[in-house]
């Protein structure tokens, strides 16, 4: 039986993370999460629905300790977390408030300092074929779907982040604007932490000024592992930012005039991982370097027709990814967008995540993003694309003058929907059924549909 550490590149007294008291080392966190692991509630299977970063990764901990698989869904609404308890018979939440999960037997995070806390801990062994998570697609394309990840291929994925990164180098004190269940808050924050030598902040800001707020709390080096959105927004506030050595970002293509305004104000390079949930992450490139993607760790794509599967290294199984990718001979590859984003009408071809770039590029938008409704809603027989948008100095017509000179007139919206904001999840992702609640709302009625 093969087994792995908890932790790669930290001894018992480095420090691991930082909280509102002050640091953690690793030595505390391991006795936090066996105090946590004794009064776990019983059954295989906890939903650790924690924000406060600390709190999840001991809850993870105490976990892996009391025998329990970690399942992390990116969507907590009603239906989702329903779905997930009738599928995971036993299941109880573990969270920071009473109400976290209305119906289902679970434990509020509990005041540690009140737990009986082993004093002499050593390093947790766990068995690399064992299973001990399940995370859960965004929903951005459809309904979540679960992917089983076992320790062994966790343990390789943190290593490949961290060396691909240079963390294992020089680690890095980590924010994180992402929530540790995502696939890509899990392992930039929380696996990188584990397995690369780093450290974490606690929290999970979320507004420009508590970003702000959270890099000065670490010490450096420190790394800003975030979104677009939130490093969009970041800059837009024209706060002064704390020196930052690394910023990393995923979830949504990042455009080279972001980063390059990132790296200015900044004053660190902007990298991109590139993965999804079934894959974990599989690749990362500096921004301004250019649009070739180098795969990390032992991972490999493989190409059969359109399709390209990603595995080896750290990746669970063979799994097809949703991106058409054009690899090159020196290794690298190239993204061309997802299958599902393509848009064919009157025979010419393009994709949302062209659509949206030129519509994100016009002088005034903050936030924008094309629909295509499904073929049930089309009107006389045609499908035609709709945009929302967040604009608040442009009327639609201007706009529509601006998109004029930048799309063909086929894929220009029809309609184009001005609004206050865009209802984006906390990892800045835009799921479909959100845009689909949106269009039933905004447009439907009012016979576009």
């Amino acid at each position: 039986m093969s087994t792995s550490a908890l932790f790669s590149h930290h001894a018992l007294d480095d420090v691991f993370a930082w909280r509102a008291q002050g640091p953690v080392t690793v030595r505390a966190f391991l006795s936090d999460a066996h105090a946590l692991a004794a009064v776990l509630p019983a059954g295989d299977w906890l939903l650790n629905m924690c924000e406060d970063r600390y709190h999840f990764a001991v809850g993870f901990a105490a976990g892996l300790l009391a025998g329990k698989v970690s399942l992390q869904p990116s969507s907590q609404s009603p239906e989702t977390l329903q779905h997930l308890a009738l599928d995971h018979p036993g299941v109880a939440w573990l969270g920071d408030r009473p109400d976290t999960v209305p119906g289902m037997p679970g434990l509020v995070f509990p005041d540690l300092g009140a737990l009986e806390r082993p004093a002499q801990v050593e390093m947790p062994q766990v068995d690399g074929q064992r299973l001990v998570a399940i995370l859960f697609t965004s929903g951005s394309t459809g309904a979540p779907q679960p992917h089983r990840k076992t320790w062994g291929k966790v343990v390789l994925n943190g290593l490949a982040e961290s060396e691909a990164l240079g963390l294992l180098k020089q680690p890095q004190a980590i924010v994180g604007t992402v929530p540790a269940q995502h696939s890509y808050g899990f392992e930039s924050t929380f696996l990188v932490a584990l397995h690369g030598g780093c450290s974490f902040f606690a929290g999970k800001p979320f507004y420009p000024q508590d970003i702000v707020t959270a890099l000065q709390a670490v010490p450096r080096p420190r790394m800003l592992v975030t979104t677009p959105y939130h490093l969009s927004a970041l800059l837009a506030s024209e706060l002064q930012v704390p020196p930052v050595d690394l910023i990393l970002s995923a979830t949504a293509p990042l455009s080279p005039e972001l980063a390059r305004r990132a790296e200015a104000h900044c004053g660190a390079p902007v990298h991109e991982i590139y993965g999804s949930t079934e894959s974990s992450a599989l690749a990362c490139r500096r921004t301004l370097d250019g649009a070739a993607w180098t795969i990390m760790g032992q991972a490999r794509l493989e190409q059969e027709g359109d399709t390209t599967y990603a595995s080896g290294g750290h990746v669970e199984g063979r799994v097809p990814l949703a991106d058409i990718i054009e690899c090159r001979d020196d290794g690298r590859f190239v993204l061309h967008g997802r299958h599902a984003d393509l848009v064919n009408i009157a025979g010419k071809r393009t994709s949302l995540a062209y659509l949206n770039h030129q519509i994100g590029a016009v002088p005034g938008v903050v936030d924008a993003a094309f629909f295509l409704p499904d073929e049930a809603d089309a009107h006389d027989g045609v499908v035609r694309l709709t945009a929302f948008v967040v604009a608040p100095t442009l009327d639609a017509r201007t706009l529509m003058a601006q998109l004029r000179q930048r799309l063909d007139a086929v894929f220009l919206p029809r309609p184009l929907v001005l609004l206050e904001a865009l209802p984006r999840n906390d990892t800045g992702k835009l799921p479909r059924t959100a845009l689909q609640a949106l269009y039933a709302d905004k447009v439907k009625p009012h016979g576009h549909g």
